[in-house]
């Protein structure tokens, strides 16, 4: 069967489920009347039509290195043979839940899905289940759900390394007073960031190198948010901050814009995550301390590698495994990898994640690495 008359079987199917019908088909051998459901009927359309369907259900794709993820994971996908629905929700728990029942409609073989809600998400595990589809957690854990494997890099270390890296700064500078601005509260992510955050910056609070003065999540990630968390927390300490450890680069660009307005952009070190474009720049400019890399190649295409063996039937052996509140979920963690204004070429440069020419464009040319 063509590609096209599969996905038009698709939409068949899905009217037949919506009308909870069935339909009767007389056989040519027997002349018997066979009961065929809409799920039988989707079998023998896959047998027919063997190209894999993996469904991608993106929390968003408004942070540039979203659209690298879904990029990346489409083209491995591909390579692989299969085909791929990606449906992006705009931060919106409820649009993720019906898009997510769209693309289980859709008769994916495997799910993956990056949550918005690591919480509210569970459903979706659940509505996949119940129709055999098994679900990969796409760099955010799924709580309290049967998630049948998890692909991130090492969370917990993430936090640790942006903790260190503006730490290590002070040490040259000075020691003081320490901001720590967070991601989301509904992402277990930002969660865990913290917690690798807190593990250095408690051991140097308790020796009296720093001092927390300021400590807040920022909603839904958003860098206007963090630029007002930054502002509560310079009036708060009357300026008188020396470190702030932000937990991506969108929460650090908020952060940098608070600094900035009261002249202190490059005086104050700045910690990011994701290596966007403009932290880069940043970071090359000197207004960021640092970013961790997560190289969105190596968990796209794992993570294709992974929904396309899950769609064989093939096993899959992992090492580590995640409580997520109801079980131990089979993990694979990847390193993050800290870039500062030392490593910019031979890290996000080298890997051809950005190109000199943008990361540099701010910066005269006669200063450029050599």
């Amino acid at each position: 069967m063509a590609k096209d008359g599969v996905r038009e079987m698709h939409k068949w199917l899905r009217r037949l489920k919506m009308g909870m019908l069935a339909i009767t088909v007389g056989t040519l051998m027997t002349g018997c009347k066979i009961l065929i459901t809409g799920q039988e009927v989707a079998k023998q359309a896959k047998k027919k039509d063997n190209q894999i369907l993996i469904g991608f259900s993106m929390d968003t794709l408004r942070e540039e290195r979203w659209q690298k993820d879904k990029a990346i994971f489409e083209q491995k996908v591909k390579e692989l043979g299969g085909d791929v629905k990606t449906l992006s929700a705009n931060g919106d728990d409820n649009l993720q839940l019906s898009q997510a029942e769209q693309l289980i409609s859709q008769g994916v073989d495997v799910l993956v899905v990056n949550p918005h809600n690591s919480k509210t998400t569970a459903a979706i595990v659940n509505k996949a289940h119940k129709e055999g589809i098994p679900v990969i957690a796409y760099d955010r854990l799924i709580m309290n759900a049967d998630v049948d494997l998890y692909v991130t890099f090492d969370n917990v270390k993430v936090g640790e390394l942006q903790a260190k890296a503006v730490v290590d700064h002070m040490a040259k500078e000075s020691k003081g007073n320490m901001v720590y601005l967070g991601g989301a509260d509904t992402d277990n992510n930002a969660k865990l960031f913290r917690e690798g955050a807190m593990k250095v910056l408690k051991a140097e609070e308790s020796k009296g190198k720093i001092k927390i003065v300021y400590d807040q999540y920022t909603k839904d990630w958003k860098p206007e948010e963090a630029m007002k968390n930054m502002e509560n927390a310079l009036t708060a300490n009357k300026n008188n901050v020396q470190g702030v450890v932000a937990a991506n680069d969108g929460v650090a660009g908020g952060a940098i814009q608070a600094l900035s307005a009261q002249g202190l952009v490059g005086k104050v070190p700045v910690s990011g995550q994701d290596a966007d474009l403009a932290a880069c720049q940043r970071i090359a400019e000197g207004k960021q301390t640092m970013t961790v890399y997560k190289p969105i190649k190596s968990i796209a295409s794992k993570a294709a590698e992974l929904a396309v063996a899950l769609a064989k039937g093939e096993k899959i052996e992992v090492k580590n495994k995640v409580h997520n509140g109801k079980i131990n979920v089979p993990s694979v963690f990847l390193e993050p990898v800290v870039v500062t204004k030392d490593n910019l070429v031979q890290t996000v440069i080298r890997d051809g994640f950005h190109r000199m020419e943008e990361v540099y464009k701010n910066v005269p040319k006669d200063q450029w690495p050599k």
